[in-house]
Protein backbone atom coordinates (compact mmCIF):
# COMPACT_ATOMS: atom_id res chain seq x y z
CA UNK A 1 0.00 0.00 0.00
CA UNK A 2 2.90 2.34 0.81
CA UNK A 3 4.46 1.71 -2.60
CA UNK A 4 1.23 2.59 -4.39
CA UNK A 5 0.98 5.83 -2.42
CA UNK A 6 4.56 6.77 -3.29
CA UNK A 7 4.03 5.96 -6.96
CA UNK A 8 0.82 7.99 -7.00
CA UNK A 9 2.55 11.01 -5.45
CA UNK A 10 5.41 10.71 -7.92
CA UNK A 11 3.00 10.50 -10.86
CA UNK A 12 1.04 13.56 -9.69
CA UNK A 13 4.28 15.49 -9.25
CA UNK A 14 5.55 14.57 -12.71
CA UNK A 15 2.24 15.36 -14.39
CA UNK A 16 1.96 18.75 -12.68
CA UNK A 17 5.40 19.85 -13.91
CA UNK A 18 4.92 21.59 -17.23
CA UNK A 19 7.81 21.82 -19.62
CA UNK A 20 8.79 25.33 -20.58
CA UNK A 21 9.22 25.92 -24.30
CA UNK A 22 12.66 26.88 -25.59
CA UNK A 23 11.41 28.38 -28.87
CA UNK A 24 8.58 30.77 -29.66
CA UNK A 25 5.68 29.33 -31.63
CA UNK A 26 5.14 30.46 -35.21
CA UNK A 27 1.92 32.17 -34.12
CA UNK A 28 3.69 34.09 -31.34
CA UNK A 29 6.47 35.10 -33.73
CA UNK A 30 3.88 36.49 -36.13
CA UNK A 31 1.89 38.43 -33.51
CA UNK A 32 1.93 42.16 -34.22
CA UNK A 33 3.37 44.74 -31.86
CA UNK A 34 3.37 48.54 -32.12
CA UNK A 35 6.57 50.63 -31.97
CA UNK A 36 6.83 53.97 -30.19
CA UNK A 37 6.56 55.58 -33.61
CA UNK A 38 3.22 53.82 -34.23
CA UNK A 39 4.48 51.28 -36.76
CA UNK A 40 3.38 47.64 -36.73
CA UNK A 41 6.05 44.99 -36.37
CA UNK A 42 5.83 41.21 -35.97
CA UNK A 43 7.54 39.81 -32.89
CA UNK A 44 9.92 37.77 -35.08
CA UNK A 45 11.32 41.03 -36.53
CA UNK A 46 11.96 42.34 -33.02
CA UNK A 47 13.94 39.19 -32.22
CA UNK A 48 15.73 39.25 -35.58
CA UNK A 49 16.84 42.85 -35.04
CA UNK A 50 18.65 41.71 -31.89
CA UNK A 51 19.97 38.37 -33.08
CA UNK A 52 23.22 37.50 -31.35
CA UNK A 53 22.28 39.48 -28.23
CA UNK A 54 20.92 38.22 -24.95
CA UNK A 55 17.48 39.66 -24.31
CA UNK A 56 15.53 40.29 -21.14
CA UNK A 57 11.86 40.60 -22.01
CA UNK A 58 9.67 42.39 -19.48
CA UNK A 59 5.91 42.15 -20.03
CA UNK A 60 4.42 44.99 -18.01
CA UNK A 61 1.81 47.76 -17.82
CA UNK A 62 1.91 51.21 -16.26
CA UNK A 63 -1.22 50.41 -14.19
CA UNK A 64 0.41 47.32 -12.65
CA UNK A 65 1.72 48.03 -9.15
CA UNK A 66 3.88 44.88 -9.09
CA UNK A 67 5.44 45.96 -12.41
CA UNK A 68 6.28 49.38 -11.02
CA UNK A 69 7.68 47.92 -7.79
CA UNK A 70 10.00 45.75 -9.89
CA UNK A 71 11.35 48.63 -12.01
CA UNK A 72 14.17 49.65 -9.60
CA UNK A 73 15.38 46.03 -9.59
CA UNK A 74 15.25 45.94 -13.40
CA UNK A 75 17.30 49.17 -13.47
CA UNK A 76 19.90 47.52 -11.19
CA UNK A 77 19.95 44.53 -13.55
CA UNK A 78 20.50 46.90 -16.49
CA UNK A 79 23.40 48.54 -14.66
CA UNK A 80 25.00 45.16 -13.90
CA UNK A 81 24.41 43.65 -17.34
CA UNK A 82 24.97 46.46 -19.84
CA UNK A 83 25.61 44.03 -22.68
CA UNK A 84 22.04 42.70 -22.49
CA UNK A 85 19.17 44.17 -24.54
CA UNK A 86 16.06 44.99 -22.51
CA UNK A 87 12.74 44.75 -24.31
CA UNK A 88 9.60 46.03 -22.61
CA UNK A 89 6.28 44.72 -23.93
CA UNK A 90 3.30 46.71 -22.72
CA UNK A 91 -0.17 45.53 -21.86
CA UNK A 92 -1.45 49.02 -21.16
CA UNK A 93 -5.02 49.66 -22.17
CA UNK A 94 -4.07 52.42 -24.60
CA UNK A 95 -0.95 53.46 -26.45
CA UNK A 96 -1.20 56.89 -24.81
CA UNK A 97 -1.13 55.35 -21.32
CA UNK A 98 1.81 53.16 -22.39
CA UNK A 99 3.87 56.13 -23.57
CA UNK A 100 3.03 58.16 -20.46
CA UNK A 101 4.07 55.20 -18.29
CA UNK A 102 7.44 54.92 -20.01
CA UNK A 103 8.09 58.59 -19.34
CA UNK A 104 6.67 58.64 -15.80
CA UNK A 105 8.70 55.63 -14.64
CA UNK A 106 11.74 56.44 -16.81
CA UNK A 107 11.80 52.97 -18.31
CA UNK A 108 14.92 52.61 -20.44
CA UNK A 109 15.12 50.01 -23.16
CA UNK A 110 13.24 49.04 -26.28
CA UNK A 111 9.49 49.48 -26.11
CA UNK A 112 6.61 47.76 -27.86
CA UNK A 113 2.87 47.75 -27.31
CA UNK A 114 1.19 44.33 -27.49
CA UNK A 115 -1.52 45.11 -30.03
CA UNK A 116 -3.41 41.83 -29.51
CA UNK A 117 -3.55 42.41 -25.74
CA UNK A 118 -3.74 39.98 -22.87
CA UNK A 119 -5.92 37.52 -24.81
CA UNK A 120 -3.80 37.64 -27.95
CA UNK A 121 -1.59 35.04 -29.56
CA UNK A 122 1.69 36.09 -27.92
CA UNK A 123 0.27 36.19 -24.38
CA UNK A 124 -1.54 32.91 -25.01
CA UNK A 125 1.75 31.29 -26.05
CA UNK A 126 3.54 32.45 -22.90
CA UNK A 127 0.51 31.33 -20.87
CA UNK A 128 0.31 34.76 -19.28
CA UNK A 129 -1.56 34.79 -16.01
CA UNK A 130 0.30 37.52 -14.16
CA UNK A 131 2.41 40.60 -14.82
CA UNK A 132 5.14 41.51 -14.58
CA UNK A 133 6.52 38.60 -16.51
CA UNK A 134 10.22 38.28 -17.24
CA UNK A 135 11.83 36.09 -19.86
CA UNK A 136 15.44 35.63 -20.99
CA UNK A 137 16.29 34.77 -24.59
CA UNK A 138 19.85 33.99 -25.68
CA UNK A 139 21.62 35.23 -28.81
CA UNK A 140 20.38 32.24 -30.82
CA UNK A 141 16.74 32.98 -30.01
CA UNK A 142 16.48 30.16 -27.48
CA UNK A 143 14.27 30.88 -24.48
CA UNK A 144 16.56 30.34 -21.48
CA UNK A 145 14.04 31.48 -18.87
CA UNK A 146 10.38 31.16 -19.78
CA UNK A 147 8.70 32.47 -16.67
CA UNK A 148 9.67 34.69 -13.77
CA UNK A 149 7.22 37.03 -12.07
CA UNK A 150 9.61 38.76 -9.68
CA UNK A 151 12.35 41.08 -10.93
CA UNK A 152 14.72 39.73 -8.29
CA UNK A 153 14.14 36.08 -9.25
CA UNK A 154 17.64 34.58 -9.08
CA UNK A 155 16.94 32.60 -12.26
CA UNK A 156 17.07 35.83 -14.29
CA UNK A 157 20.69 36.50 -13.34
CA UNK A 158 21.54 32.82 -13.68
CA UNK A 159 20.18 32.88 -17.25
CA UNK A 160 22.33 35.88 -18.16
Amino acid sequence: MKKIGCILILLITLLSCKKSPTQFSEAALNDIFITLEGDSIPFKDILEAHKGKTLVIDVWASWCSDCIKGMPIVKELQAEHKDVTYIFLSLDKTQEAWKKGIEKYQVEGLHYFIKSGWDGVFCDFIDLDWIPRYMVVDGNGTIKLFEAVEADDIRIKESL
